[in-house]
Formats: C-alpha cells, structure tokens, sequence
C-alpha cells in the first residue's frame, strides 16, 4: 500500500470516528444553554394519557431527562409525577382494563414506573380520577401514592418551583 493509499484509509477512519461520534457530542452540547446556572431541577410530570404505547414512549423521554448525565451533574433533582385522567387504568392491575394486544405494554409501563419509584421519584394518582374512570382502588399499584384530586399537588409542586410539564 503507497502513502497515498495509507492516508485515504486514515481519512476514512477519522471521518467515520467523527460520524460515529457526532450524536453523542451534539447530544452533550445541547444542553448548555438549558442548564446553565441551573442549581437544582425539579420537574412534575402531569399526566393524563391512558394510551400504553405513547405511554412507554412519551416515559422513555421522561426518565431520560432526569437521567442524563447533565442533569445528574447539577445535583439536586426532585421530580413528581401525577395521573389523572384516563391515565390511571395505567396503574391497575386489573387486566380486564385493556385490550389483550395492550397487556405487554401495560406491564412494560408499569415496570417503568417500578424503577421510577426505586429512583426516588414521586408517584401519585388522583384518588377523584380512580372513582370516576371506575378503576378499583385496590387494584393500584403500591408504588402509587394517592392523592385526592391530582390538581392539588400539581399546583403544589409548581408553587415549590417545579416546572410542570403536561403529558396529554
């Protein structure tokens, strides 16, 4: 092999390490100006869908923003989140509740959120939304703190400084 040879094979190499690499660093650059003199980051999650394949989507993008190496280098971080709505049958484990299709991604949401809770995120479900969706109490999850109407610690939360972020 000439030079010439030996340094479009070098070429090649450094231009697919740069490719390969480009997301990770375009990934650590964006949050520069989001989390710039950020000292603590406390989040609500408001949440009221009770679709389990948008769930699992939408809560790979929630534990995500918590669990990116950025945020875990602020320091402090509080996050809550709230069901109300529909959203509740997500945490029922009465199986009646959802089509058999759904049954897989309504244990996959629901271990999600078992790993949520062991990582020190709050839990809670409006007990108002339990009674009215007809979703039997007892059929909640135990990682689940109720809460009587869901409004309240949103609202709370918010008035501690939380940012809320509303998940239709």
């Amino acid at each position: 092999m000439n030079s010439h040879s030996h340094k479009r094979v070098l070429a090649s190499v450094v231009a697919l390490a740069v490719w390969l690499m480009l997301p990770t660093l375009v990934m650590a650059e964006g949050y520069t100006h989001a989390l710039h003199e950020v000292k603590s980051f406390d989040a609500v999650y408001d949440v009221s869908t009770a679709d389990p394949v948008m769930a699992n989507i939408v809560f790979w993008a929630v534990k995500n923003s918590y669990e990116v190496p950025e945020v875990g280098s602020i320091g402090a971080r509080r996050i809550a989140v709230v069901f109300h709505g529909f959203a509740v049958k997500l945490l029922s484990t009465d199986k009646s509740l959802f089509k058999t299709e759904d049954l897989a991604e309504v244990a996959k949401f629901q271990e999600t959120l078992k790993q949520m809770k062991q990582s020190g995120v709050t839990l809670e479900v409006c007990q108002y939304a339990v009674k009215v969706v007809g979703v039997k109490e007892a059929t909640i999850l135990p990682e689940v703190d109720r809460v009587g109407n869901g409004f309240v610690p949103v609202i709370g939360y918010q008035n501690q400084g939380y940012a809320v972020v509303r998940l239709p």
